[in-house]
């Protein structure tokens, strides 16, 4: 688990770069010291969500990122800024409104539906080329049960919505520290 500090650095690192991004200035995270933030070091799939007003503004992520957590989570902010189909670009104007939320995944494990714990784990499906990705926090958000929770992670895969039935369709759960900058501001 990540400490509060560690969460607090990696919501910092979302902001500043998109800061950094709307300022025209290069900017690249600094290493974290080791001894002090020894989980930013973990290789680990990470979502940067963005709200503006509560309302989602752009989710993107990375499940098998290249490098540690704190040079990840910059790179998925922008991303998730700049280029999540479902939405137009950010606009500097709009940041100061946007509230940043960051789910650090643990590591997937293959199941079968009836593992699922609804609510905890979140669910990637994958069959072919395929894949398809609910972060655990989306059923609650929603209110979904389980079976429309799994129809729903079919739907993002782009399979049919009974996938998950399918003997070919992998099914792996997992679980996220979630954790968004208005649990930390002062």
């Amino acid at each position: 688990m990540l400490s509060p500090e560690e969460k607090s650095y990696l919501l910092r690192l979302a902001r500043a770069s998109l800061e950094a991004y709307f300022k025209k200035e290069e900017w690249e995270a600094e290493a974290p010291l080791p001894e002090k933030y020894p989980h930013l070091w973990e290789r680990r799939g990470v979502f940067v969500t963005l709200y503006k007003k509560g309302e989602l503004r752009g989710c993107i992520g990375d499940i098998a990122p290249e490098g540690p957590l704190f040079r990840s989570v910059p790179k998925v902010a922008l991303s998730s800024a700049l280029s999540d189909p479902r939405f137009p670009p950010l606009k500097e104007e709009e940041l100061s409104e946007v509230e940043i939320e960051i789910s650090v995944l643990s590591p997937f494990k293959k199941a079968s539906p009836e593992d699922l714990v609804l609510g905890r784990q979140g669910i990637y499906l994958k069959k072919g080329y395929h894949r398809g990705l609910l972060l655990p926090q989306v059923a609650t958000e929603y209110g979904w049960d389980r079976e429309t929770f799994l129809r729903m992670g079919c739907r993002k895969a782009g399979l049919p919505e009974d996938c998950y039935l399918d003997p070919e369709v992998e099914l792996y759960l997992f679980e996220a520290e979630v954790f968004k900058e208005s649990e930390f501001s002062t």
